[in-house]
């Protein structure tokens, strides 16, 4: 679950990459972290970036990963807004990719209030999406707005899964940060679609509000409501992978990597999660995707949480 597709459209897709001030800076640290040079960001990004993610799949112990588009940013009445946003991975790129590697499913992004929302829909689950990815508070979604009760409703009728991201987020730009809320998907969970929030509601910064227990308690009202534990194994959002071992949680728990964020597990040894030797052995594996799949499978997580996805997402048969 959750692995970002990047790039910067030299290959044509349409796609654009525009980072400014620490988000470059930030970029630059990821992809050093990955294994690629900074350089890689004047290239064919997306070819660049493509190849060595799965290099980085086949090399480790999943079996394929989801790929995950990138919206533009949109007003509510679908006005899109080329000022904001600071990157734009179109649908086609992933699904071209899925259809090519075995080793990536497809993970569109819609904005719901686009004038061709539906369409684009239709036609991304026509061609083999597996999911549905959103930024409500850095891609505008107020997910409770009535105007998009049609979306969630077709999403759900085609058993589409919605992966929204909760909580607060530093990588990409914030344009509201009240979307945050997890309490805003009772409208698309109401609609019957399965709602992942990415992260578990957890605070990504030390000034975010961290709406984990409003998600739990959230779990005991909707059975179609889950988690995924992605960006979890970094320094400012672990505090809750214990809570999320508790029994009435990790049943609806799902792996998520949210790559190329950086996989720094020192506060699980800080914090004496993991002893010293397991956080040392762990933390020197080469491959990030693998290193956050050892270091939740050092934590205790369940079998199920790794292989659960397989039965909630649209795949095909």
């Amino acid at each position: 679950m959750h692995v970002h597709m990047v790039g910067n459209g030299l290959s044509g897709s349409g796609g654009w990459l525009r980072l400014k001030g620490w988000h470059r800076a930030l970029a630059g640290f990821m992809l050093r972290q990955l294994g690629m040079p900074s350089a890689a960001l004047e290239g064919d990004l997306e070819k660049i970036y493509a190849r060595h993610v799965l290099e980085l799949v086949r090399e480790s112990s999943l079996d394929a990963v989801v790929l995950l588009a990138h919206e533009r940013v949109h007003d509510p009445d679908g006005t899109p807004r080329p000022d904001l946003g600071s990157m734009f991975v179109p649908n086609e790129v992933v699904l071209s990719l899925a259809r090519q590697c075995p080793e990536f499913v497809a993970g569109v992004s819609i904005h719901p209030a686009r004038r061709d929302a539906l369409d684009e829909l239709e036609r991304c689950i026509v061609n083999g999406a597996a999911l549905m990815k959103c930024l409500p508070n850095c891609q505008n979604i107020d997910p409770s707005d009535a105007r998009y009760i049609p979306f969630w409703k077709k999403m759900a009728e085609a058993g589409l899964p919605l992966l929204v991201h909760t909580g607060g987020e530093h990588t990409v730009p914030i344009v509201n940060d009240k979307f945050a809320d997890p309490r805003l998907l009772r409208t698309p969970l109401e609609c019957g679609v399965i709602v992942i929030a990415a992260h578990c509601d957890t605070s990504s910064g030390a000034f975010d509000r961290d709406y984990f227990d409003d998600w739990a308690a959230m779990l005991r009202e909707f059975p179609n409501l889950y988690g995924d534990i992605s960006a979890m194994v970094s320094l400012n959002r672990c505090a809750h992978l214990k809570d999320c071992r508790l029994a009435e949680i990790e049943p609806r728990l799902l792996h998520g990597s949210d790559f190329p964020v950086p996989v720094l597990g020192h506060r699980l040894w800080l914090n004496r999660s993991l002893n010293r030797e397991s956080f040392h052995r762990i933390q020197k594996i080469g491959n990030p995707i693998e290193r956050d799949f050892q270091f939740k499978k050092a934590l205790g997580f369940a079998d199920e949480v790794f292989t659960r996805a397989a039965g909630l997402l649209r795949l095909a048969r």
